[in-house]
C-alpha cells in the first residue's frame, strides 16, 4: 500500500475562502472499484486505498465561513452538513474527493455551491446533538423525505495510532485528501483546500439508519457494518479557487 502522507501540501494559491470543520464522524465502506468507476469526473479514475475502492458517508458541523479575508458570516456559514463521497486520483497524481451529495441545512449555500462549483449540495432538515459523550447526527432532504440519515458516533479517547498499522494508513488516506474533483459546465475543476492533519481518533458506530448511500446509488451499503469509523475535533481549513484540469 501506497504511504500517503499527513502532512497537507502548502495552497499553492491565494485562499479565497475560509471554514472551521468539527464534530467530524467518518465512516467508511470498502467496495470494488468497478462499483465507482462511474462516478468518477473526466480525467479522473478511482483511487485505491488498501487494496479497495472506498464510499465515506461524512457528518460535521461547518462554521466560521468567510470569503476572501473578510469576516465570519454566522448565519451563511454556519449549519452541519452530511455527504457521500469517494475518492479520486486524476492524471497527474492529485488526489481529491468526489462528491455524490452534501446534504445542508441552509438554502443560499447550497444554491451557491450548486452554481459556482457544481457540488450536488442538497437543502435538508439537520440536527446535531452531544449527550453523554456521543454525537447524533440527523439529516432528512427537502423534496426526498427517504433520503435521510441518522447516526450516532461515540469518539474512543485513543489516536489512530492504536490501530493496526494498515488501519493507521488507511485511515490517514481517506482523510488527507485536500482537494475535491467536481465535473462542472462540461470541464473537470480541481479545488484545493489546506488544514492542519485531523487529529483523527477511533471511534464505535452506536447506530446507523441511513438511505443517503442507497439515493447515492450504493443500495445495500448502509446494512453493512462499515469497516472503519474515525471522528475529529476540529480543523480550520482555506480553499483556493478552482482550476480546470
Amino acid at each position: 500500500m501506497e504511504v500517503v502522507s499527513s502532512v497537507p501540501p502548502q495552497l499553492g494559491a491565494k485562499a479565497i475562502m475560509s471554514q472551521r470543520w468539527s464534530d467530524a464522524s467518518f465512516l467508511h465502506w470498502r467496495v470494488s472499484p468497478d462499483q465507482v468507476a462511474e462516478y468518477m469526473p473526466e480525467g479522473c479514475v478511482p483511487d485505491i486505498v488498501d487494496g479497495s475502492a472506498w464510499v465515506g458517508l461524512i457528518a460535521f458541523q461547518m462554521s466560521r465561513s468567510a470569503f476572501f479575508g473578510g469576516p465570519a458570516i454566522p448565519w451563511l456559514g454556519d449549519f452541519p452538513e452530511v455527504n457521500v463521497r469517494l475518492y479520486s486520483v486524476d492524471r497527474q497524481g492529485r488526489r481529491g474527493v468526489v462528491f455524490l451529495s452534501l446534504e445542508a441545512s441552509h438554502l443560499l449555500p447550497v444554491l451557491c455551491a450548486r452554481a459556482v462549483f457544481g457540488l450536488k449540495y442538497q437543502w435538508a432538515s439537520m440536527a446535531i446533538e452531544r449527550q453523554n459523550g456521543r454525537i447524533s447526527y440527523s439529516t432528512r432532504r427537502h423534496g426526498n423525505r427517504e433520503a435521510r440519515s441518522n447516526l450516532i458516533v461515540e469518539p474512543q479517547s485513543d489516536g489512530i495510532e492504536s490501530l493496526p498499522e494498515n488501519e493507521q494508513a488507511s485511515a490517514v488516506a481517506l482523510t488527507a485528501r485536500w482537494a475535491f474533483h467536481q465535473r462542472h459546465l462540461g470541464r473537470t475543476l480541481y479545488c484545493r483546500n489546506f488544514h492542519e492533519p485531523w487529529p483523527l481518533r477511533t471511534a464505535r458506530l452506536v447506530s446507523l439508519d441511513d438511505q443517503l448511500l442507497a439515493a447515492a446509488g450504493f443500495e445495500g451499503l448502509a446494512a453493512r457494518a462499515p469497516d472503519s469509523v474515525l471522528y475529529a475535533h476540529a480543523v480550520d481549513t482555506v480553499f483556493a479557487a478552482p482550476i480546470s484540469l
